[in-house]
C-alpha cells in the first residue's frame, strides 16, 4: 500500500470529492446539489473551491450543457473508486469465512510451541482455510510484552510468565515435564525413582546465563541441587545429548511424547513434583474482537487438545 500523506489530506476537505463526483454524474449544479441535499449556492461554492485548489476549471459550459475538462475526466475514475472503497469500508460487517479468507497471521511462539503446535496447527489450518498463512516469530518471557504491545505479533503462545502489558491471557494447559534418556547409556529403565533421578547427570533447558535452567532453578527453590552438565536454549540439543551421552533430559511432556521416540529414547514421568507456571495464549486488548483471530484462537485450542499427551507415561523400550 502506498504511503498516505495525512498532513496534506487533512488540509483538503474530502467532502469536495463527493461534490466533484456528484457533478460528474449529473453535469448540473442544480441536480448535483439536490443529490447531495445541499443548497445550490453551497454546491457552487464547493466547485469554486475545487477549481482554485486544482487550478483547473473542471466543468465548462458548452452551449446549454456542462462539460468536464480533461483534468476532470482524468480525476473522475480514481475519485469514484476512492469513494466506493470508503463506502464499502463504512458498511463492512465483521465477518470471516475461513474457506475463502486470505490473510497472514503473526504468531509469537516459544521453543516448545514451535515444535509441538506449529506443525499440527499448519496442517489443521490448511485443511480448513487454505488461503491463510502463518508467520512465526520466537518470543521469550523477556520479549513477549513488547512484541504484543508493539503489534509485532497477533498472538503469543507458550509463555509461562505473567505479562505486564495488560493483554488478554488464557491458560492452554498446565506444565508437566518428563525424563528422556538412553537406557543403554544410563544403565536404568523407567520409571525412575527419586534417588535414580537425583543421582544422575542432567541436560536442561536454559534461556539465560544460569546453567541450572528452569528445572534446576525450580528444584533449588525446594532445596535440591541438580547435577546439570548441559544447558541449551532449545529442546532438540537436549534430546540429542541424551541419545549420545549418559544424561537425563528433562523436557515438557508434549515434547517427550512426540520427539523422544525419534531419538530412540525412553521417557517416564519426573519422580519429583514441581509446580511450573501454566502455558498461556496472550493477545492485545484491541484485537480481542477481531473475528479472524477469534477463529484462530479456537483452532489453537482444538489443536492443543489433539496433541495432549497421556497423563501416565510409560518408558519406551
Amino acid at each position: 500500500m502506498d504511503n498516505i500523506d495525512h498532513f496534506n489530506l487533512r488540509s483538503f476537505d474530502l467532502n469536495l470529492m463527493i461534490a466533484f463526483d456528484a457533478m460528474m454524474q449529473e453535469m448540473s449544479v442544480t441536480k448535483a446539489a439536490e443529490k447531495l441535499r445541499i443548497g445550490q449556492s453551497a454546491m457552487s461554492h464547493n466547485l469554486s473551491t475545487l477549481r482554485m485548489l486544482l487550478a483547473d476549471e473542471l466543468f465548462v459550459r458548452v452551449g446549454q450543457k456542462m462539460q468536464p475538462t480533461a483534468k476532470a475526466r482524468a480525476l473522475a475514475g480514481p475519485v469514484r473508486a476512492a469513494l466506493s472503497q470508503a463506502q464499502n469500508a463504512l458498511h463492512a460487517t465483521d465477518s470471516f469465512d475461513p474457506a475463502t479468507a486470505s490473510r497472514v497471521f503473526r504468531l509469537g511462539v516459544t521453543g516448545e510451541m514451535e515444535m509441538i503446535l506449529l506443525p499440527v496447527l499448519l496442517s489443521h489450518v490448511q485443511k480448513n482455510a487454505p488461503g491463510l498463512k502463518l508467520l512465526s516469530r520466537q518470543v521469550t518471557a523477556e520479549t513477549v510484552d513488547a512484541m504484543i504491545a508493539g503489534g509485532e505479533v497477533d498472538l503469543a503462545i507458550g509463555c509461562k510468565s505473567q505479562l505486564q502489558s495488560g493483554a488478554f491471557s488464557e491458560i492452554l494447559f498446565q506444565s508437566e515435564v518428563a525424563c528422556c534418556f538412553n537406557p543403554d547409556l544410563v544403565g536404568m529403565t523407567g520409571p525412575l525413582s527419586r534417588k535414580q533421578y537425583l543421582g544422575s547427570r542432567h541436560a536442561v533447558l536454559s534461556q539465560t546465563e544460569n546453567v541450572a535452567g528452569c528445572v534446576g532453578v525450580a528444584l533449588q527453590a525446594v532445596g535440591i541441587d541438580l547435577d546439570v552438565v548441559m544447558a541449551a536454549p532449545d529442546f532438540m540439543p537436549l534430546l540429542a545429548a541424551a541419545r549420545n551421552t549418559p544424561v537425563i533430559a528433562t523436557v515438557p511432556c508434549r515434547i517427550a511424547s512426540q520427539y523422544a521416540p525419534l531419538f530412540g529414547l525412553s521417557c517416564c514421568p519426573m519422580p519429583i513434583d514441581i509446580d511450573f507456571p501454566p502455558v498461556t495464549m496472550n493477545w492485545a486488548v484491541w484485537s480481542d474482537k477481531d473475528v479472524g483471530l477469534v477463529w484462530l484462537r479456537e483452532q489453537i485450542r482444538t489443536v492443543i487438545r489433539l496433541i495432549d499427551p497421556a497423563h501416565e507415561m510409560e518408558a519406551a523400550e
